[in-house]
């Protein structure tokens, strides 16, 4: 019971859910949608036989954190690996309410079309690595831990992932 007390506050406190500070720093987002996002992980990571990631409050709170960045670029720019030492990050935009979170996650999981079995970065039907990189970081055999967050601007929906263990090593395999 105060394990699931402690858990369900530190979810809270990533998505500035009863956490007032948090909330006027970076926008919230429910655990609802928390929860659809790690499913929509999960799904993916079942249908390729990879076990399903753990959700954890301090890669969504991280996650969380860069969302201003974006809103202020306008655009989609990674956060420097320095800032962010053992996780990998997957960025997503688009126009603010038109999207769930599984539209968002979607994206992502479309990469499949172009996805082909075997060692980082030539894993990709198109020969460009890029085509690919998202969707293999949600499969990442090694990778265990995501948090997310999504950050409104006035234009456009953010969705921030942050996967630890780091995934999409060059020389491995991603399944």
């Amino acid at each position: 019971m105060l394990k699931s007390f402690f858990a369900n506050a530190a979810l809270g406190m990533a998505f500035g859910v009863g956490a007032s500070a948090q909330a006027a720093s970076y926008p919230s987002i429910t655990q609802l949608a928390a929860s659809r996002i790690l499913a929509a992980h999960n799904a993916e990571r079942a249908r390729m036989g990879v076990a399903p990631l753990q959700w954890d409050p301090m890669l969504a709170a991280s996650a969380a954190a860069y969302g201003p960045t974006l809103a202020r670029l306008g655009r989609l720019q990674h956060s420097p690996r320095s800032i962010r030492p053992g996780q990998r990050e997957n960025l997503w935009m688009g126009q603010r309410g038109r999207f769930s979170p599984e539209q968002m996650v979607g994206a992502w999981s479309a990469e499949k079309a172009y996805y082909r079995p075997g060692l980082f970065p030539y894993v990709s039907r198109t020969g460009n690595w890029y085509d690919v990189a998202h969707y293999t970081q949600m499969v990442w055999r090694g990778t265990t831990h995501v948090g997310c967050a999504i950050y409104p601007s006035p234009q456009w929906d953010y969705l921030i992932c942050r996967y630890s263990p780091p995934g999409n090593q060059d020389g491995r395999p991603v399944t």
